[in-house]
């Protein structure tokens, strides 16, 4: 099945099968995999504004909206899968509470991280404490607007999805400069760092009303166009001693998921959601997805700078994009492109205990929490 078939199938089988749901909304937290353009309201210099990112992003006929690949993330798939009225908005667009009943709200940030000082480099960004001081002045205007019980309601069907840590991951392996940010620790004490501070975030979540939340690992970075690249690692290979530490990362947030769901459950759920092994599997068997290319971006370059822009006019074809966007797995030098998107979405949704543990995200969907 080739890369196009695949994708049309998957759009086909994700909105055939969402018709049994009438609500759906999502507070998104997170990176720039899942950045909806928060960064365009802020004086970033990791900014996704500007074409030819968005080409494939059909709600805004192709032009740039601040998402950091050429289509749909993550957050959308899903959110268009399971029924949503809308997609979730920017938080720092403009009256962008009006949109959590419909399609919910994205806080996520690109450049940002689990630790605070993930993405000192890029200057403005929002780190994950901060995307939930955002949340919580949000559900300050929602309990004007709808009353405490309305929100309370409001929460206990919606979804919180929370991506984000790779950031911290490729800080820690930058070579040391000043402002870079660089976390001076051993592997195992960033690990636990991560995983100790995004506890007591997801802790957060739940005492502000979050009943289902979902969090996604770090995939493998090692072998994104960017890591080779400033490793100087040959065609074909990848930061073998980052993948290592990430996958130490993913085992201990994982049983940290699990502690959650044990001290707090059962009238709440946290899914673990594997994009590790999802994205491994591309890697591994890329043409069984109808991948011809997983080791370069389809926009850009693999070496420095490594940016992503259009070479000549629109109507122009660009010598800087790939002919095929579907049969690239990454779309820049950083982030998956919209056929890769689909896929991990597809595996979220309907995944077993491997992929999305203790339940998918279909199943956490339909999940009726007791009262």
């Amino acid at each position: 099945m080739s890369a196009l078939h695949f994708i049309v199938f998957a759009i086909s089988f994700l909105i055939n099968v969402s018709g049994c749901f009438s609500f759906y909304s999502n507070f998104a937290f997170g990176d720039s995999i899942v950045d909806a353009g928060n960064n365009n309201y802020l004086p970033s210099l990791s900014k996704a504004d500007y074409s030819p990112y968005g080409i494939d992003f059909t709600p805004s006929g192709g032009k740039p909206t601040g998402r950091y690949t050429n289509g749909f993330t993550i957050v959308d798939i899903v959110a268009q899968a399971l029924g949503a009225k809308a997609l979730p908005l920017p938080s720092l667009f403009n009256n962008a509470t009006s949109n959590a009943m419909h399609g919910g709200i994205n806080y996520a940030s690109g450049a940002s991280g689990i630790l605070e000082a993930t993405g000192t480099l890029f200057v403005a960004r929002i780190p994950l404490g901060k995307q939930i001081d955002r949340f919580k002045q949000t559900r300050a205007e929602m309990v004007k607007q709808m009353g405490e019980h309305g929100v309370q309601h409001l929460f206990r069907k919606a979804i919180f999805s929370v991506t984000t840590g790779s950031n911290d991951i490729i800080t820690y392996y930058l070579p040391n400069l000043p402002f870079v940010g660089n976390y001076a620790v051993s592997p195992t004490t960033l690990q636990d760092l991560m995983v100790s501070n995004m506890t007591s975030h997801l802790k957060r979540l739940h005492e502000l009303g979050a009943r289902k939340i979902v969090v996604v690992d770090i995939g493998p970075l090692g072998c994104i166009p960017f890591v080779r690249a400033i490793h100087l690692l040959q065609m074909g290979t990848c930061h073998e001693e980052m993948n290592m530490l990430i996958r130490g990362y993913n085992q201990k947030l994982r049983l940290a998921v699990q502690r959650l769901n044990q001290e707090i459950g059962p009238r709440s759920v946290f899914v673990y959601a594997n994009s590790y092994d999802v994205i491994n599997g591309m890697l591994q068997n890329y043409r069984d997805y109808g991948f011809e290319n997983v080791m370069d971006p389809c926009c850009g370059v693999s070496f420095p700078p490594f940016f992503c822009f259009r070479v000549g006019d629109v109507s122009e074809i660009s010598s800087n994009i790939c002919e095929d966007r579907s049969k690239h797995l990454f779309w820049d030098s950083y982030h998956p492109g919209q056929a890769a998107n689909f896929i991990i979405a597809q595996h979220m949704l309907n995944g077993n205990e491997s992929i999305c543990y203790p339940m998918n995200v279909r199943q956490l969907h339909k999940y009726k929490l007791p009262q």
